[in-house]
């Protein structure tokens, strides 16, 4: 057989199998599992192999062969000579280069198969995401507040009640979320996304609108948005973090895959934050605007809601924003809210705006925030008992704050910050000090308040993070006195005598109006494991926290908590970015 033709036959019969290999293999039906369709490329990238070795060991061999004859004489009975040697036939670097291709080619085919693809469903233009994780988590408090894994802070019991004398642990897993996120194209300028986060902390005897918006189910967010890339405008409508919380990065809602990534709250396991932290999630509008990924400015319109403390006053046809009827009655909750929940009564939105900014020259490891705070606090009242002077009343309130993130030294040590003053802010901030009180006549009269959050992250290594946070959050007293008798909140006549033993309190009064707010946090969270198949986290928290109440008679008391969390969390839709 001509040496030539012999070896153009296995080269050509090896790209062959190639060629046939790479078919059936684009063929094969998309609907078979993922185990069946990577053995069975796998067995067919082993028959490949074994016949490109065949081929190769074949081409050795004639090789060989035809180096090992060279030409003889002899007499009579000698073999008759043999032709010179022709030059040995080789593969061209070209064919061997197409059949190495080919391997290349079935083993990432194999490789692709094997490995899991990315978490998202496409279906005709729409991709979704799903996000969230499980949790299981722990919290120790040295004193006893009945509560999960988010903290009261307002509420930490002083020394005459019996839950200060007790410590409690609890386990619980509601603190573990679900996400989704729908993303869709209109054209090629206009996107469209809807983005809903849920969790399991609420609770309906005491679900209400102050802060977090806790009916049952718990939405912590669930908007749509509409960008226009050519404008740089979005807009939102839903529920989602408020304008005030502090951003990542610009200013856009859009939620991921492991949580709410707009905003950058502190990395804490108590689902309260910390003391000072701005924040709420309620239903909203929102407009915001995008100047060159450089400046961003926002406007949004909220759901209003009105905390109170101090003293009611009792006065004809008050209707107050802490639920209560016409001449102090009791009110409820209506129709859609459990009639034990305590709502107030508001009729205008509460109204922020907002600008960013991530100036170039720092390579937008900067992020800047001002914001301000619009608020209407309504009820009504008389002075008459006949009622015949009922009306209802306005009073303004609001107030302005900065936030900021720096990135110190990028992925390696992040500082961040926020603060806010105004009057009637309370139900902004993590302690939840009240917004307003009552004049002696009935009218609305809301508090001065600031509150301040620092905190610093270490990224020690890509897998494992420290922090530390610190918080406060203070309110100024409102008094007012009718006589000898005290109203308003904080007022110095007020009595506080039996705060400070058990049995003082069995013939005294404790009054205690929270003045003060204090808190340092510091944790860590730790990555096991994170990769294709999500991420496993695991974290340790311990707080100290002071409640200080403003001084009246008798003094000043004073409430402490130690606090220990740890969280062991699977996110199971997590992707390595």
């Amino acid at each position: 057989m001509n040496p030539k033709l012999l070896l153009a036959g296995a080269c050509a019969s090896a790209l062959l199998a190639g060629h046939a290999f790479a078919q059936d293999a684009t063929m094969a039906p998309a609907a078979k599992h993922r185990h069946h369709a990577a053995n069975s490329v796998e067995r067919r990238l082993d028959r490949l192999e074994q016949v490109i070795e065949e081929q190769q060991s074949e081409i050795r061999s004639l090789k060989s062969q035809l180096g090992g004859h060279g030409g003889t004489s002899g007499g009579a009975g000698s073999v008759a000579a043999v032709p010179p040697p022709q030059p040995q036939p080789e593969v061209s670097a070209e064919q061997f280069q197409a059949l190495q291709n080919q391997v290349n080619q079935q083993q990432a085919e194999v490789e692709t198969v094997t490995k899991p693809k990315d978490k998202k469903i496409r279906f005709k233009g729409v991709t979704v995401t799903f996000g969230g994780f499980l949790a299981a988590e722990s919290v120790y408090r040295s004193r006893e507040e009945y509560a999960d894994i988010g903290s009261s802070y307002s509420g930490i019991p002083y020394s005459n009640s019996p839950q200060a004398h007790a410590d409690e642990w609890r386990m619980t897993a509601r603190q573990s979320r679900v996400s989704g996120l729908v993303q869709g194209d209109v054209d090629p300028v206009t996107h469209l996304s809807m983005y809903g986060e849920f969790d399991f902390l609420g609770a309906a005897a005491s679900a209400n609108s102050n802060e977090s918006n806790s009916y049952q189910p718990r939405i912590r967010t669930l908007y749509g948005t509409v960008d226009w890339d050519d404008s740089g405008i979005q807009f939102l409508a839903g529920q989602d973090w408020s304008l005030v919380t502090l951003s990542k990065n610009g200013m856009s809602p859009q939620g991921g895959n492991q949580g709410s990534d707009s905003v950058l709250t502190p990395p804490s396991i108590d689902a309260q934050y910390v003391p000072g932290f701005d924040w709420t999630r309620q239903p909203q509008l929102r407009v915001t605007k995008n100047f060159d990924d450089q400046v961003w400015l926002g406007l949004s319109v909220e759901n209003p809601q009105t905390t109170f403390g101090g003293t009611v006053p009792s006065v004809p046809g008050l209707l107050d924003n802490s639920g209560n009827g016409f001449n102090g009655g009791t009110g409820s909750g209506g129709a859609e809210f459990n009639p034990g929940i305590t709502l107030s009564l508001n009729h205008v939105p509460d109204v922020i705006g907002k600008v960013a900014f991530e100036p170039s020259m720092f390579d937008k490891n900067v992020h800047l925030e001002a914001f301000g705070l619009y608020r209407d606090f309504y009820d009504r009242y008389g002075t008459n008992p006949d009622l015949s002077d009922v009306s209802t009343h306005d009073v303004s309130g609001g107030g302005f704050g900065a936030a900021a993130l720096v990135k110190v030294l990028p992925g390696v040590f992040d500082i961040q910050a926020d603060g806010m003053f105004g009057d009637g802010i309370g139900r902004y901030g993590s302690g939840q000090l009240p917004d307003a009180t009552f004049k002696p006549d009935g009218q609305i009269a809301p508090l001065t308040e600031d509150m301040e959050m620092v905190g610093a992250t270490w990224h020690s290594t890509p897998h494992l993070d420290f922090y530390v946070f610190a918080g406060r959050e203070h309110d100024e007293s409102k008094s007012y006195n009718v006589g000898t008798t005290p109203f308003g909140y904080g007022n110095p006549l007020y009595v506080n005598t039996g705060c400070f033993s058990l049995t003082a309190a069995l013939t005294a009064k404790c009054t205690g109006n929270t003045q003060q707010i204090d808190q340092i946090t510091a944790g860590l969270w730790g990555d096991p494991y994170s990769g294709d198949f999500g991420r496993f986290r695991v974290g340790v928290q311990y707080s100290y926290t002071e409640r200080k109440a403003f001084d009246g008679v008798g003094g000043k008391p004073i409430a402490n908590e130690n606090m220990i969390f740890t969280s062991f969390r699977y996110y199971p839709f997590w992707e390595p970015k």
